[in-house]
């Protein structure tokens, strides 16, 4: 019996692993990258959540313009009857019913302050949701060029495997045939270590992109993804603009300055008067009244008589606040300190985002050179590593001018990846800081 549940689980273990051997992988552009991540974003859902309760919010403030209906009912057993002047007065099940309607002629200003700020909330909640937006395209912009220039590093370092390979392959025979010493070997060999460890620590690195970049698209951690957009296209950026009106924080700041002023409003209008007009009407039934009625020669008949009808009622109100021992003035002084803050705070962070721009620009332009300056580096270290294996197939060279060229050809070529990559992420931090990431 055990052997064959051993059995079994092994059997389990090889589909599973076949299944995952003969899994597709997922072939990823860079467009379907930026499109799962959003559609897979918990945040931008939030955001999207806080939007349609802010569209709410302006709908109920609108509410307030408009009367209000009420109905009533209302039943009672009173006892013991009323004495009304030898009569008794008897309410035992007696009902009431009615509706009510009620309209806001005048509150201050308070309605349409209100007013004003849910529809101040729902254009906050609106510029929100694009920020979340922004932030979720910018961390799926740098997980997926992070993942190319990872996986680019990989294959450089399987190529530089492959040539000292090769290298310590020419060396064991010309070691064979005593043209060598064997120091210069193991000084291959020694080379050939530190490359393999490279290359290990870069297969790491690469697995747990793809496996950030997994988790950002919502996609099994297993899955294997295969960017395809790994032409990288670098073009001189021009003249930048360094507009900052198009931000989403900037707009929720002087959105924020403007709920202030509306604050200010809404505080002082519990200074002034408010009026209403209500109208209602309301049907009343079982109330009876009790008595003796003399009839003649001074004999005496009970006498009842049943109260059933309806009245209407037409009310208009003002109310005026007359001393509050100057709890609105102060109210009203603290919703004006408020504002000054928020003044104060979009002036702040005006400068702040302007800066963040600058910085922008001058990283797109400086990441620009950069490249260059680094394609220029791949070819002449190319050059150089041709040179010094033809000088040392000739015996021109040592083995050590060999190996110092096949480094720095390495470093050249990850000068490379990570300056094209750098680019890719500047160019989306550019566009975040001025506002034109969609």
């Amino acid at each position: 019996m055990k052997f064959n549940r051993i059995y079994a689980m092994g059997l389990a273990l090889c589909v599973a692993g076949s299944n995952l051997a003969t899994a597709q992988p997922l072939l990823l552009s860079h467009a379907q990258c930026r499109e799962m991540a959003l559609s897979h974003s918990e945040e931008l859902e939030q955001a999207d959540i806080r939007l349609r309760q802010a569209e709410l919010d302006n709908r109920i403030a609108t509410t307030a313009y408009l009367p209000k209906f009420e109905g009533s009912a209302t039943g009672a057993y009173v006892f013991p009857d009323i004495d009304m002047m030898g009569m008794d007065l008897r309410m035992r099940g007696m009902y009431m019913a009615g509706i009510t309607l009620t309209q806001p002629i005048y509150t201050g200003g308070k309605i349409m302050a209100g007013k004003r700020m849910a529809r101040i909330g729902e254009a906050a909640a609106g510029e929100q949701l694009r920020m979340t937006r922004m932030d979720v395209l910018v961390d799926a912009d740098n997980a997926y060029w992070t993942c190319i220039a990872v996986d680019r590093k990989v294959r450089m370092l399987e190529s530089y495997c492959a040539q000292m390979d090769t290298l310590y392959d020419q060396m064991s025979g010309s070691l064979s045939a005593g043209m060598i010493i064997e120091n210069d070997l193991l000084r291959i060999k020694a080379k050939q270590s530190e490359i393999h460890y490279q290359l290990q620590k870069a297969r790491n690195g690469a697995d747990l992109c793809r496996l950030s970049l997994c988790r950002l698209i919502g996609v099994d951690d297993t899955t294997a993804i295969v960017p395809t957009d790994t032409t990288w296209v670098v073009a001189d950026p021009g003249l930048l603009t360094a507009s900052i009106d198009n931000r989403p924080e900037l707009t929720l700041l002087k959105q924020q300055v403007e709920v202030g002023r509306q604050q200010i409003k809404s505080t002082r209008a519990e200074m002034l008067p408010t009026v209403g007009l209500s109208a209602g009407y309301t049907y009343y039934g079982n109330i009876k009244l009790n008595s003796l009625v003399d009839v003649g020669n001074g004999t005496m008949m009970p006498y009842s008589q049943e109260f059933r009808d309806g009245i209407g009622m037409v009310m208009l109100a003002v109310k005026v606040p007359l001393f509050h021992w100057g709890e609105v003035h102060k109210k009203v002084r603290k919703a004006r300190y408020e504002l000054r803050s928020a003044e104060l705070e979009l002036q702040k962070n005006t400068r702040l985002l302007n800066l963040e721009v600058q910085q922008a620009i001058r990283n797109v332009q400086d990441g620009y050179r950069l490249v260059g300056t680094a394609e220029t580096g791949v070819e002449q270290a190319l050059e150089n590593l041709r040179v010094m294996r033809n000088r040392y197939e000739s015996s021109m060279a040592t083995l050590t001018d060999l190996l110092d060229a096949q480094s720095q050809w390495q470093q050249a070529e990850s000068n490379l990846i990570e300056a094209h990559t750098q680019y890719k992420i500047y160019e989306t931090q550019y566009l975040r800081a001025t506002g034109q990431l969609e």
